[in-house]
C-alpha cells in the first residue's frame, strides 16, 4: 500500500493546489507561526551578557544534555533568549500525565469520558506545563547567576529583581509557544507541537553541516556523514511505514429486511509504537552526569568526576547503557500508549473479534503477545538508529547531534504526517469539487 507521500508525488496536481484555498490558508498560517517562532529565538532575556554567556556555553556545555535541549530549541538556549526552555515542559508535563493516566484510575475515568475528559486533561496538562517551566525558569535564573566566565558573570545584575524576570520571561515563552502550537494544529497544517521542535531542528541543519565539512577537511568525515544521513533516513521511512494489520471480522446483523456487518477489518499495530519517547529520555540521563560536571569544573563530588569518566559519550559503557535505556523505555512507554485489555474490551461492544480467537480475555492476550514481538523488533531498531551515528561521531572525534538517530527520527515522522495531512486536506477538496459538479448536473437534468 502506497504511503501519503507517495500517493501525493503520484497525484500531485499543482491547479487543484492552487485552487484549494482552505488548503493554501492553512500552509500560508503555518508558515507565518514558524516565522515567529523562529525570530523569538533571537531574542535575549533582559539582564544577559549575550556574549559572555555564548563562551562560556560553548566552552562547558558542548556534548551535554543541554546540547540536546538547545537543539530542540533551534539554538535558543545557546543565545539564552525567551524561547529557551521551549516547548520541553509541555512535552514533559504530557509524559507525566500518560503516566498518570496508567496509575491513576480518576485521570483513567477522565480519559474514556470522551472529549469532555479529553478537554479537562488538557487543562492539567496546561497548568503542569505553567509549574514545570516557572521551575525550571527559576533553576535557569540561579545558574546563570553563579556562571563566570573570563569576562565576568553573565548577568549584569543578578538579584531578586533578575530571577523574577527571568522566571516570567521564559514562563510566559513557554506559555506562548503551547498556545502558538495549538493553534498550528487548528488553523495549520501538521502538528504544532511537533512543528515546533521539526523546525527548531531544521534550522541548524546548516550549521551543522557546514561543522561536519570543516572537519571532513582532515578525515573521511565529509563522505561518511552525509552517506550515513541518508542511509538511516530511508532506513527510517521504512520501519515508520511498518505495520502489523490483525484482521477483525464483524458478524452480520439483521435490522428489518436488510443485513449489516459481515465485513472483515483491520487493526493496524505500529512497528515502533513509542515513537522518539525513548531515545529523548535515555539521551538525557545519560548525559546529565556529563553536564553537571562541565558545569562544576571538577569541583562536584568524587563519584561524579568517576561517572564522567567512564560514561563518556562513545565509550563502551555509554553505547551498553544507551542501547539499555532505549529498550527499557520503548516497552516501559508501549505499555502507556497501548493497552490489550482496553482494546480486546473495545471490540467487544462493537461485536468484532479475531478470527480464530475469543473475544474478551484471550483477544488481550494474543495482542499481548503480538505487541510484545513488536516491540522487541521496534526496540532494537530505535537502538541502532541512535547507537550508529553515536559510534561514527566517536570515531571521527566529533558531536554532531544534528544528524543523529534522535534528530532524524523527528524530522522524518513529523514530514510524513505533514505530507499525509496536506494530502488528506487535497482529496477533501476534491471530493468537495466533485459532490458541486454532481449537484450542478443534478440542477439541470
Amino acid at each position: 500500500m502506497a504511503s501519503a507521500a507517495e500517493q501525493l508525488a503520484a497525484n500531485m496536481n499543482f491547479g487543484a493546489l492552487a485552487k484549494a484555498t482552505e488548503l493554501k490558508k492553512r500552509i500560508w498560517f503555518t508558515l507565518g507561526a514558524l516565522i515567529i517562532y523562529r525570530l523569538g529565538t533571537y531574542i535575549p532575556i533582559p539582564g544577559i551578557d549575550t556574549s559572555i554567556f555564548a563562551s562560556i556555553y560553548e566552552s562547558q556545555a558542548q556534548g551535554g544534555v543541554l546540547d540536546i535541549f538547545n537543539a530542540f530549541s533551534g539554538g535558543a538556549l545557546e543565545r539564552m533568549t525567551i524561547f529557551a526552555l521551549n516547548i520541553m515542559p509541555y512535552i514533559s508535563a504530557s509524559i507525566i500525565m500518560q503516566l498518570l493516566t496508567a496509575v491513576s484510575p480518576q485521570i483513567e475515568a477522565l480519559k474514556k469520558e470522551g472529549e469532555a475528559g479529553r478537554k479537562k486533561i488538557n487543562q492539567y496538562t496546561r497548568y503542569g506545563t505553567v509549574v514545570l517551566a516557572a521551575v525550571q525558569a527559576y533553576g535557569i535564573a540561579k545558574g546563570l547567576e553563579a556562571t563566570v566566565g573570563q569576562g565576568g558573570s553573565a548577568v549584569i545584575e543578578p538579584g531578586l529583581f533578575f530571577e523574577l524576570s527571568t522566571v516570567i520571561t521564559l514562563t510566559g515563552g513557554t506559555i506562548f509557544l503551547m498556545w502558538l502550537g495549538e493553534q498550528i494544529t487548528q488553523r495549520g497544517v501538521g502538528n504544532g507541537i511537533s512543528l515546533i521542535i521539526f523546525s527548531g531542528i531544521v534550522a541548524n541543519l546548516p550549521i551543522a553541516l557546514a561543522q561536519a565539512f570543516s572537519v571532513g577537511q582532515t578525515n573521511a568525515l565529509a563522505i561518511v556523514m552525509p552517506i550515513m544521513a541518508i542511509a538511516v533516513i530511508a532506513f527510517i521511512v521504512f520501519v515508520e511505514r511498518a505495520h502489523r494489520r490483525i484482521i477483525v471480522q464483524y458478524p452480520k446483523r439483521q435490522v428489518g429486511n436488510k443485513m449489516f456487518g459481515g465485513e472483515a477489518s483491520h487493526l493496524p499495530m505500529k512497528l515502533n509504537v513509542a515513537g522518539v519517547i525513548p531515545p529523548i529520555f535515555a539521551s538525557s540521563l545519560l548525559l546529565m552526569p556529563l553536564t553537571a560536571a562541565g558545569f562544576s569544573q571538577g569541583s562536584g563530588p568524587e563519584w561524579l568526576s568517576w561517572v564522567t569518566a567512564h560514561l563518556g559519550r562513545g565509550s563502551p559503557a555509554y553505547l551498553m547503557l544507551f542501547a539499555g535505556l532505549i529498550v527499557f523505555f520503548a516497552f516501559f512507554y508501549t505499555s502507556i500508549v497501548f493497552n490489550p485489555v482496553d482494546t480486546a474490551d473495545n471490540l467487544k461492544k462493537h461485536g468484532g473479534f479475531i478470527p480464530g480467537i475469543r473475544p474478551g480475555k484471550n483477544t488481550a492476550t494474543y495482542l499481548e503477545y503480538v505487541l510484545t514481538r513488536l516491540t522487541v523488533v521496534g526496540a532494537a531498531y530505535l537502538a541502532f538508529v541512535c547507537l550508529l551515528p553515536e559510534i561514527i561521531s566517536a570515531q571521527f572525534s566529533v558531536v554532531t547531534f544534528y544528524f543523529g538517530g534522535t534528530s532524524l527520527l523527528i524530522v522524518v515522522s513529523v514530514t510524513m504526517d505533514t505530507v499525509g495531512q496536506i494530502h488528506s486536506h487535497l482529496l477533501a477538496h476534491q471530493y468537495e469539487g466533485l459532490i458541486k459538479k454532481s449537484k450542478l448536473k443534478g440542477r439541470r437534468g
